[in-house]
């Protein structure tokens, strides 16, 4: 099978370049469901089909994770202790590994390379991981709340995974596809995967795709 053919094509095209940008398109803030509907469809879905995601649903959802909300003061889609927020966002697709700017609403390539059978074997060979389009990496740089919150960092940063960890979930479910919350992995192969600075830690991996019929 060809990747490339199941890839987003405006990634390919886009990306070819290690470390070049791509801007996302613009969030929607209204939906054709309501927050109620996409709470009762929400369940966790661990079979994906080979269909990929296009760019405009990375994009919302990597806005509902950490996207700017409130642009004055720069207040995101989650809450966040002191408005601090420590998490990191990743996209494991095919062709490579994106990290997320909020503030720019667009991804980086920072790996290239289709890493997602190694991150499930990370996570105790879990397929999901394997065979979604894309796996959605939440990492937390705890010293950005410690500085104010001391020992009580560890309890926030892993709430404020929490938060996004659903807002992704709800997303999907509005977009028509599903995903799983999957905190089963081994830290240090997830930050090798991944390339980790030493003061970030992974906290959470989500595959989302459309769901086998």
């Amino acid at each position: 099978m060809n990747i490339t053919a199941m890839i987003p094509m405006v990634l390919v095209s886009q990306a070819m370049n290690f470390g070049e940008s791509i801007q996302l398109p613009p969030a929607k803030v209204k939906g054709e469901i309501s927050l109620e509907e996409s709470i009762a469809r929400r369940r966790s879905i661990r079979a994906f089909a080979a269909k990929p995601l296009s760019l405009e649903q990375i994009g919302q959802l990597l806005w509902a994770a950490q996207g700017i909300t409130e642009k004055d003061k720069g207040l995101r889609a989650i809450p966040s202790a002191g408005a601090l927020y420590p998490l990191e966002v990743y996209v494991v697709l095919p062709e490579g590994i994106y990290h997320y700017s909020p503030l720019r609403h667009e991804l980086k390539r920072i790996l290239t390379g289709d890493r997602r059978l190694e991150l499930q074997k990370a996570a105790q060979d879990q397929e999901a991981i394997g065979s979604a389009p894309a796996v959605f990496v939440f990492t937390g740089v705890h010293e950005r709340t410690a500085a104010k919150y001391g020992d009580r960092t560890s309890r926030y940063v892993s709430i404020e995974a929490g938060h996004a960890c659903q807002n992704v979930l709800l997303q999907a479910a509005a977009q028509n596809l599903a995903g799983v919350p999957v905190g089963a992995f081994e830290d240090a192969q997830v930050a090798k995967i991944i390339n980790l600075a030493k003061n970030e830690n992974p906290l959470y991996l989500v595959p989302v795709g459309y769901p086998v019929e």
